[in-house]
């Protein structure tokens, strides 16, 4: 007799488990979703220009001259690097780069002293050209 009191309460018990069912949670907060990042894109590079130094070697090449472009390289005071030759080149070559020329005749590189700002100066000089290759 002492079993039937023990096996109710066990048949209760599992009964009350078997009927029990969770309830969803519900978020009181809507979810939004973050955009991802986007990755920035790198500069594109100019496009290369040909150097030409002297006018020789455009002779039976048609061309357009888009005009004149110049690079300069400073040397702020007498402590600092000297002005660079070929910095002052490939700014120069730059500039043309976005006159969208894609060969520059060099007129000259000189230093210069005496500019204001500058203890010396390399300048270079050039036509910024529109070649057409072969």
């Amino acid at each position: 007799m002492r079993a039937l009191p023990l096996c109710l309460l066990a048949l209760l018990l599992a009964g009350c488990s078997a009927t029990h069912k969770t309830q969803p949670i519900v978020n009181e907060r809507p979810i939004i979703e973050q955009p991802k990042p986007v990755k920035p894109k790198p500069a594109p590079r100019p496009a290369a220009v040909k150097l030409y130094k002297n006018a020789e070697a455009l002779v039976g090449t048609p061309f357009r001259d888009l005009g004149e472009v110049s690079g300069e390289s400073c040397q702020v005071s007498a402590q600092d690097a000297q002005p660079s030759m070929s910095n002052a080149r490939r700014r120069m070559l730059s500039h043309a780069s976005n006159m969208k020329a894609n060969a520059v005749l060099l007129h000259q590189c000189q230093i210069i002293s005496g500019v204001a700002g500058c203890n010396q100066q390399a300048v270079c000089q050039g036509s910024a050209l529109n070649v057409s290759f072969k």
